[in-house]
């Protein structure tokens, strides 16, 4: 037998010892925010005046016309966790479906009531708030006709105030999460672009994911390099990292349908879902979020639980919404591994094109009866274009080049390559300076660079005669000390390389014993102390006439001191060569 009764206030007729309950109820509702504090009083309070044996608040879920349990009194706890009842199906979902009360006085007369052993009378009384159904009063009683009219009235009231407290509980539990999953999700953006290395910003996605989405099990799975499967590279299961081997092709399993559609997949319940695949037994319900960088599918950020209907619509939104940033995260990480992978190569590779520039340059300076040698060479970086070299001729004479290439780095030394290799090819035919110049600007003219050029000094010394010849095509004028006294050479000349009718003077000197000859780049003329004062060729020519006595090594060794000193630690800008050359004296001072 059932009666149905229309929520309308106004009709009801009610006996004044009510309202103090109602009163209470209206206060106990009132006075807290807590949605399970104010339902445990609220049933409290009804317990006095209705002798019930079960009461339950059941919650709607719109999207599944399913009616689930909120809170209980009278069920065991294992029981009430697994009830669900669809809206129309029993006195619960008869009355969501229809908005109004439904008194039942002995269930086991109909089959369209839920029956167990001690619910002979049911009354259930819709919760409706701004004319919508939010959920449902249920109570039971093991006696038949126990519950009534007056009890129908007395709970349409108390269900009309509990319909607003328990929305503007479950507003201010929704607004006070948002607002911390808000801080929450800021927070982990911030924490998120701070993690360049990949492995460990995988591992602490997990954990701070875990703040937010109480999962079990939990992996970020990438697209491979064909964009044709998804490859697991970071797996938790109950907080236990393990490693996943199996990869997952696009629009295959729950994953794989989430990057192929770019939208979140949220599955209550997988034995139901076809589309998943089996992989761990235990899992129940799962949530996939595909990661989307530049309009791009990267990967697949995915989340299981062993509780069916455990993740939540509100879990989707937070999880498509942390995807993004997530996504940014790890193309941020891959990009600098990335980019750590190169300069470690590009490391590997100077330090061989360090190598090889080394061994381009003489291995030992020459060995001569009338003659000291020295030179020294030191890159602004890793490698440079300055260069250096000494080429027997015949008769007991000597080539001797000293050159500056425009630029620095790769680009100045591999340039600085070709020209010793041109400078080789033509020493055996022994030109004098001035012709060596020439063939190398022809050559250079002939295989031209845009922006390269170069600036050499060629001098051909002779054993025999105790002469030196001096052409120059833009390095800086050596330095010519005579007992101690630096001599001015006007021995200038066009970078090789840029034009093609260059030409170039030739200088002739007759060495005496002692006399010094200094050749450098502009490195060292252009070195700039913290004041950006130049070291400047007056005081390269007083530190080569105050060392005009030493040993052409000691000429080198001081000059570079000096330019040392001067800069006092501030950057090398340019390469910086030297080369030295001493007219041994008949003591056989500075051997």
């Amino acid at each position: 037998m059932m009666n149905t009764m229309a929520a309308s206030l106004s009709k009801i007729d009610l006996p004044a010892s009510a309202e103090p309950l109602l009163l209470e109820v209206a206060d106990a509702l009132g006075s807290t925010l807590d949605l399970d504090t104010s339902l445990r009083k609220v049933a409290e309070l009804v317990h006095k005046a209705i002798d019930y044996q079960i009461f339950a608040i059941f919650l709607l879920n719109e999207k599944m016309q399913e009616l689930r349990i909120r809170f209980q009194v009278g069920h065991a706890a294992d029981v009430a966790e697994r009830i669900r009842v669809k809206v129309g199906e029993g006195a619960t979902g008869i009355a969501a479906q229809i908005r109004e009360a439904v008194l039942v006085s002995d269930a086991t007369e109909s089959s369209q009531y839920i029956v167990t052993a001690a619910n002979h009378s049911q009354l259930a009384v819709p919760l409706i708030h701004k004319n919508r159904v939010i959920g449902v009063i249920h109570m039971e009683a093991s006696r038949a006709n126990y519950f009534n009219e007056e009890h129908t009235r007395l709970l349409t009231l108390i269900a009309s105030r509990m319909a607003v407290g328990i929305e503007n509980a479950r507003l201010h539990t929704r607004t006070t999460r948002q607002a911390k999953t808000l801080l929450l999700m800021n927070e982990i953006a911030r924490e998120l672009t701070s993690i360049l290395n990949l492995d460990e910003l995988l591992r602490h996605i997990a954990e701070l994911l875990s703040r937010l989405i109480d999962y079990q099990m939990f992996s970020i799975l990438l697209l491979d390099a064909a964009g044709e499967k998804l490859q697991h590279r970071f797996s938790l299961r109950f907080q236990e990292n393990i490693h996943l081997k199996n990869d997952i092709a696009l629009n295959q399993g729950v994953v794989g349908y989430a990057a192929s559609q770019r939208q979140a997949v949220l599955v209550p319940d997988v034995k139901k879902d076809p589309r998943y695949i089996m992989t761990n037994p235990e899992t129940r319900s799962e949530l996939a979020a595909p990661l989307i960088y530049k309009d791009k599918v990267i990967g697949v950020l995915d989340l299981e639980h062993t509780k069916r209907g455990f993740f939540t619509e509100d879990h989707q939104r937070t999880m498509t919404t942390l995807a993004a940033q997530i996504a940014i995260a790890l193309e941020n990480a891959r990009l600098y591994e990335e980019i750590a992978r190169q300069e470690k190569r590009l490391e590997r590779d100077m330090q061989m094109a360090h190598e090889l520039q080394l061994r381009l340059l003489p291995p030992k300076n020459p060995k001569l009866a009338k003659l000291e040698v020295a030179a020294k060479f030191v890159p602004a970086r890793a490698i440079g274009g300055d260069l250096y070299d000494f080429f027997s001729y015949s008769s007991s004479r000597m080539g001797i080049v000293i050159g500056d290439v425009s630029g620095k780095g790769a680009p100045a030394a591999i340039y600085a390559a070709l020209v010793s290799g041109i400078l080789r090819s033509h020493t055996p035919i022994e030109p004098s300076p001035a012709e060596m110049l020439s063939a190398v600007n022809y050559s250079l003219s002939e295989r031209r660079i845009d922006g390269q050029f170069v600036s050499l000094i060629y001098a051909l010394w002779d054993e025999r005669h105790s002469t030196l010849q001096v052409s120059n095509s833009g390095l800086p004028r050596p330095i010519y000390c005579q007992g101690g006294k630096p001599e001015v050479i006007d021995a200038t000349g066009l970078p090789l390389g840029l034009f093609d009718d260059a030409t170039y003077d030739e200088f002739t000197f007759r060495l005496k014993p002692g006399d010094l000859f200094v050749f450098f780049s502009d490195g060292i003329l252009d070195a700039r102390n913290p004041a950006g004062e130049l070291f400047g060729r007056e005081r390269a020519e007083q530190v080569a006439s105050r060392c005009w006595e030493m040993s052409a090594q000691e000429v080198v060794n001081s000059l570079f001191d000096a330019v040392e000193e001067h800069t006092a630690g501030e950057e090398t800008f340019d390469d910086q060569t030297i080369v030295a050359i001493r007219v041994k004296g008949p003591s056989g001072k500075g051997k």
